[in-house]
């Protein structure tokens, strides 16, 4: 039987993300929190139904899938009184794929169990480019069966998906590829000065490193955006800053300290209050800007 497939989140990639689903010929009602948005459009125009509430959404559908901002957000969309439970079926799987961390996944996995309903946190990583390619990594926690029921739908929208064992345990590995690259930004950054100070063309030095030891995701698809001073978001840096937040939550609680993070976060958060703040909508490469400042030049 044909199941029944509601998207809620139309961003900068759960448009995409929705349309994808659609692309491949699986039925999806989807709808955004703020109407008007170039990912409700996206979504549409790949073939996805977008309907105008939550209750339209998720009525009589077997998967939930829900892409949106932090914590506050994820727990509104589905405990709310106009939330998903008050309209889903009993026995639906809701699958998160927003970035809240391990022990916000573990908790919204403990109330839905309580309530009759199944929870799949999925984290992704790739930026837009991903989610437009549908090439994302997907990283997976809750019960193997409902992993399973899932695949052929995380099949539309990632490359890479793993499974990594019980709820929360996607976060777990989403958190550390928050921390890699929070300081992988660093290095991009300090490697792109290095070769203009040495009067080299950063772009020889992107193509050269990208294939040997140095090589990673940042250098081949941020690199040259920072070299063409193109800063337009991917991934803002008002995200990232947010992950970062989780990833010193959870070392905190572990009485642990990240220096290295706990750099690139200072520095992301001096170019989040540039612009009047605006700096924070940015792309994450936008910390080339910290290092464009006269004195760190």
């Amino acid at each position: 039987m044909r199941q029944k497939l509601a998207f809620m989140g139309l961003g900068l990639m759960g448009g995409f993300m929705a349309g994808n689903l659609a692309k491949k010929g699986f039925a999806v009602n989807a709808w955004n929190r703020t109407p008007n948005r170039p990912g409700i459009t996206i979504a549409q125009t790949a073939g996805a139904t977008i309907v105008p509430s939550i209750e339209a959404t998720v009525n009589n559908a077997d998967i939930i899938f829900t892409c949106v901002g932090d914590v506050p957000d994820v727990n509104e969309i589905i405990f709310a009184d106009n939330g998903i439970i008050n309209y889903a079926k009993p026995g639906a799987l809701i699958v998160d794929f927003s970035t809240i961390g391990t022990q916000a996944a573990r908790d919204i996995g403990t109330q839905l169990k309580a309530q009759h309903f199944r929870f799949l946190d999925a984290p992704i990583s790739g930026g837009d480019i991903g989610a437009k390619q549908g090439t994302l990594t997907i990283m997976v926690g809750g019960e193997k069966k409902d992993f399973d029921q899932c695949f052929p739908y995380f099949e539309a929208i990632g490359k890479t998906i793993i499974y990594c064992g019980s709820i929360g345990n996607g976060q777990a590995v989403k958190m550390c590829n928050q921390a890699l690259c929070a300081v992988h930004m660093i290095a991009l950054c300090e490697a792109i000065k290095m070769a203009e100070k040495q009067k080299i063309d950063p772009n020889l030095m992107i193509e050269v490193c990208q294939t040997g030891a140095a090589g990673s995701w940042a250098l081949a698809n941020l690199g040259p955006k920072i070299v063409a001073s193109d800063l337009e978001p991917a991934f803002a840096i008002k995200h990232l800053l947010k992950d970062l937040r989780l990833v010193q939550e959870i070392m905190e609680q572990s009485d642990s300290k990240l220096p290295g993070v706990s750099l690139a976060e200072s520095f992301l958060k001096v170019v989040a209050d540039m612009d009047n703040g605006d700096g924070k909508e940015q792309g994450t490469q936008a910390m080339i800007r910290y290092y464009n400042q006269e004195k760190n030049v």
